[in-house]
């Protein structure tokens, strides 16, 4: 660690004991510590635990790519749990660590985009994992954001059927920090645009179900029960918090309502008909890409041998990146996305509670 390089052994030990300390405040794994291994240390930092990929699909996967890319890399891994000022703290802690790489989902991209450049003079690439952060990043990893909006417009428009056009929708958006937000919104509008009037518009912050909980039932309490013909949410967790709220204010029958990240409490609720579609965003490819990034990163090689396009970064220059193709997933199609991709399995989905409307969809 380059931390501890000091002239004696006392103040080597010390300084360690330290730098433990401060990864254990701020949540950081500490397996992977020198002496555990004496090849690249990546870091994985994370956002938060409000969606639960990034803890129960992204990082597992993630760890898996990297290990079997590199036997002798170690993960040090952190979750910000939305906490922008901890995951600056995290980034720090890494930085002071001296590992070869990070892998970053950002809380906020502004905001870690001055911990980015901190790292880049020190020396230490920073992948930016499903979503753009300021800064000079070295690589990127993720979906075409505005192609998953297209998709959420698309397949609204086909739900709502002949009240299109001029039919009313709430656009439950999210969390503004996350760049992705914008990319979800201007792809779902190139489609909605002319075709449909926005009642209301909200941002999440943090992606929170709760909140979007208590936006759609003030857009309820301001449009009417009536006047609400379908639902943008820009993700699983929205939708869950929308719909929790018309089910609240006993709205019969339910608007249709989009989603996104293929949770599998979302393929439940499509089967059982309180939500119309989800986006599936596959997450094995991405963590493969983010892997195979992040070992070539951290060994010194070029970026461009395992990510052939290129983006432009947040107001820097172009980077080498993997741009992967999002999914739409409808009750008609769970078993050819989802389930043939060994995301979730027919007897996950199909609680004894939905066993007829599983029938219905062909789910046996």
């Amino acid at each position: 660690m380059k931390a501890c390089i000091r002239d004696s052994a006392a103040t080597v030990t010390a300084v360690c004991i330290a730098v433990v300390l401060v990864l254990a405040a701020c949540g950081a794994s500490t397996e992977g510590e020198p002496g555990a291994t004496d090849g690249p240390r990546i870091g994985l930092l994370l956002p938060d635990v409000t969606t639960p990929r990034w803890e129960t699909q992204d990082r597992p996967l993630l760890e898996e790519e990297i290990e079997e890319a590199c036997a002798d890399c170690a993960v040090e891994h952190a979750n910000a749990k939305g906490d922008v000022a901890l995951q600056q703290e995290q980034m720090d802690s890494m930085i002071t660590k001296g590992v070869d790489a990070i892998v970053l989902v950002a809380v906020d991209a502004r905001s870690l985009g001055p911990a980015v450049t901190e790292a880049r003079e020190a020396g230490i690439p920073v992948i930016a994992y499903d979503r753009l952060s300021d800064g000079p990043i070295s690589g990127y990893v993720s979906f075409d954001g505005e192609e998953v909006g297209r998709l959420q417009g698309r397949a609204l428009l086909t739900a709502m059927g002949d009240k299109v056009p001029g039919a009313e929708i709430v656009m439950m958006n999210g969390d503004p920090s996350d760049p992705n937000t914008k990319s979800f919104e201007d792809g779902a509008l190139s489609v909605l645009d002319g075709q449909v009037k926005i009642g209301k518009a909200y941002d999440t912050l943090q992606w929170r179900r709760e909140t979007a909980h208590m936006n759609m039932s003030g857009a309820i309490a301001a449009l009417g029960v009536e006047a609400i013909d379908g639902v943008y949410a820009a993700n699983d967790g929205l939708a869950a918090g929308s719909i929790s709220a018309l089910k609240a204010n006993k709205v019969d029958p339910l608007p249709p309502v989009t989603g996104q990240d293929a949770e599998l409490s979302a393929l439940r609720r499509i089967v059982a008909g309180e939500q119309y579609m989800t986006v599936f965003k596959p997450f094995g490819p991405e963590a493969a890409a983010g892997g195979a990034m992040a070992v070539a990163a951290a060994r010194g090689e070029s970026l461009a041998r395992v990510a052939k396009d290129r983006v432009p970064t947040r107001g820097g220059d172009p980077v080498a990146a993997v741009l992967l193709t999002p999914v739409s997933v409808t009750a008609d199609n769970i078993e050819d996305t989802v389930v043939k991709d060994g995301l979730h399995t027919v007897r996950q989905i199909c609680t004894p509670r939905l066993r007829a409307d599983c029938e219905r969809a062909g789910l046996t």
